[in-house]
């Protein structure tokens, strides 16, 4: 691993720090490109404006219209936390907006496939809606999108996936990252562009009358649920990205949020009033993520649209149990599938440049999982594949992909498509993370065609673990109540948490519950305690560590730990 401290411009925490900014703020914003207090303004006013997303406009006369016509309104989801918030924001969006007759489908991940499909759309039709609006996904469904306005809907689309060089024929498409679209954040999540929309549907129906800015229904209400879902589908978190989760953990810490978002925090163990992103991410999230993964995501949107807390706090234990069941899964199968991946090369040599994993005994609904925790391990892009479970498909393999800085995975897919047309039968994604569908008998010339393209755009610094960090933590700033106000910030994908990184001395080491490293360090003179979950190996008396503040309580005393999260010896 190479630790690389980020560099930090004095002029930009100069700055800052003469704005009033903590001084320890102030080279951590630095260092992830802040130069001045306005990017640091998280109010609703300093959001990027509804304007300039190109469709919204259209968008919103569209709804209009429907609601004024009391038409029925059928939301199509996506069956992560993404496209669950997304869903919940829609459905409660709409119905303060005016909206008599909303309701929604998600797709099951192994009968439907992703996005709106031909049966989805009959589905639609079937149920009585005239009106159909995708969530989080609908900018690749060429065929389901012409299938509905065959059946005579009007379809908007709503996504903030990367389209195609074709775009489906709805009668509207919001997205950020369509040809055209001069919206500044191409990194807003699903359940974002879904609040956008709202707000130009809310201003469409105050320019008609229907209320003025002192009756106007308030959309906050909303926010928790665009920070889960933001947080959770780990887009970058951009200057307005941030605005939109630290609006929502505002009122999420003030108690202020959906009953089911409330029964998630006590399911969890965790606290609402101390909320961080960290918790969205890691524990609300999976959560909701579960019930998509194994069982029906209807019981994740069903959490968050419910207003009475005794059902709230119902399903959040059942979605609690899932996920608990899907902890289990994912385990047997991490292990199984590293142990495959580890198969494709010798003992002290390197990995290959990509990673393809499959067995006829893995369960789609966690591949992804999977393939992260591979790709983290061996810092490799890697795909892992599981067998379709849908009636038919059994002689298709679902993938799911996870990649390294360095390596966009869509357009790594885009050019194995265009070289062995046929290979895939669908694909799409992010940079980041990608999935697709291939024929069994087609793995092999997949894996040699994702090698190749891996062989030609990764180098030999970018398939080197590369850990950036703050550099040296100050000892004055080993304090819990710096602890507090670093969590209490926005961090996450595109705007890490802050993570140091400086030469310690080891005093003593254990294992803990078999696999985690417990550790005193003496960090600049002062002892201190330390904890390295999953490593199991012993570390030299002498290291340079990259670490995290965190707190540990013990007896009621609460006391800085660091958590580690790589070395360097």
């Amino acid at each position: 691993m190479n630790i690389t401290p980020r560099d930090i411009p004095p002029r930009a925490v100069w700055t800052l720090e003469q704005a009033g900014v903590h001084p320890l703020l102030a080279r951590l914003y630095a260092a992830r490109g802040v130069v001045g207090t306005d990017e640091l303004d998280d109010a609703l006013s300093k959001l990027l404006p509804p304007s300039s997303m190109h469709g919204l406009n259209e968008a919103a006369t569209l709804l209009a219209d429907a609601i004024a016509q009391q038409r029925r309104l059928c939301i199509v989801a996506d069956y992560d936390c993404d496209g669950a918030t997304a869903c919940a924001v829609a459905v409660r969006g709409l119905k303060l907006l005016g909206a008599k007759q909303v309701s929604y489908i998600v797709p099951d991940r192994i009968v439907d496939g992703y996005g709106l499909t031909p049966p989805i759309a009959q589905r639609v039709k079937d149920a009585g809606a005239e009106v159909l609006i995708t969530v989080d996904n609908g900018i690749a469904s060429m065929e389901g999108v012409a299938h509905a306005r065959q059946l005579g809907l009007q379809v908007l689309v709503t996504d903030h996936h990367l389209p195609a060089t074709e775009l489906p024929r709805a009668d509207v498409i919001v997205n950020p990252n369509q040809p055209g679209c001069d919206f500044a954040s191409k990194s807003i999540a699903g359940v974002g562009v879904m609040f956008y929309v709202l707000l130009a549907l809310r201003s469409e129906l105050r320019s008609r009358g229907v209320f003025d800015t002192a009756t106007q229904p308030k959309l906050d209400s909303l926010l928790p649920l665009v920070a889960l879902g933001t947080i959770a589908d780990v887009v970058r978190l951009d200057a307005n990205n941030r605005r939109l989760v630290a609006q929502g953990l505002k009122r999420v810490r003030a108690l202020a949020m959906p009953a089911g978002v409330a029964s998630l925090f006590i399911a969890s163990g965790r606290s609402a009033t101390t909320a961080t992103t960290f918790d969205f991410g890691f524990a609300l999230g999976p959560r909701i993520n579960a019930a998509g993964r194994l069982s029906d995501m209807t019981l994740g949107i069903e959490c968050l649209l419910t207003d009475d807390p005794a059902r709230a706090d119902e399903l959040a234990k059942l979605l609690d149990e899932i996920n608990r069941e899907r902890r289990v899964i994912e385990g047997d199968m991490r292990e199984q599938a590293m142990q495959v991946a580890e198969s494709l090369f010798d003992d002290g040599e390197a990995p290959p440049p990509a990673i393809c994993v499959f067995d006829p005994d893995f369960h789609e609904g966690v591949v992804g999982i999977v393939a992260s925790r591979i790709k983290d391990k061996l810092h490799r892009p890697t795909f892992v594949f599981a067998a379709s479970a849908a009636p038919g498909k059994e002689h298709e393999l679902k993938g799911s992909g996870r990649s390294i800085a360095g390596f966009h995975l869509r357009d790594a897919l885009d050019l194995v498509a265009k070289r062995h047309p046929g290979v895939l039968l669908r694909f799409g994604g992010h940079a980041m993370a990608a999935g697709c569908t291939i024929l069994e008998d087609g793995l092999d010339l997949f894996e040699q065609a994702l090698m190749t393209v891996a062989h030609e755009r990764l180098d030999s610094a970018t398939l080197t673990r590369r850990l950036e960090t703050d550099g040296p933590l100050a000892p004055e700033y080993r304090r819990i109540d710096l602890v507090d106000m670093l969590h209490k910030e926005v961090w996450g994908q595109g705007f890490a948490a802050p993570t140091f990184s400086e030469p310690v001395e080891v005093l003593s080491q254990r294992l803990v519950g078999e696999k985690h490293l417990s550790l005193k360090l003496r960090h600049q003179g002062q002892a201190v305690d330390g904890i390295w979950f999953g490593r199991t190996e012993p570390l030299p008396a002498k290291v340079t560590l990259a670490f995290r503040l965190d707190a540990d309580e013990w007896n009621g005393v609460r006391r800085v730990r660091f958590l580690i999260e790589g070395a360097q010896d």
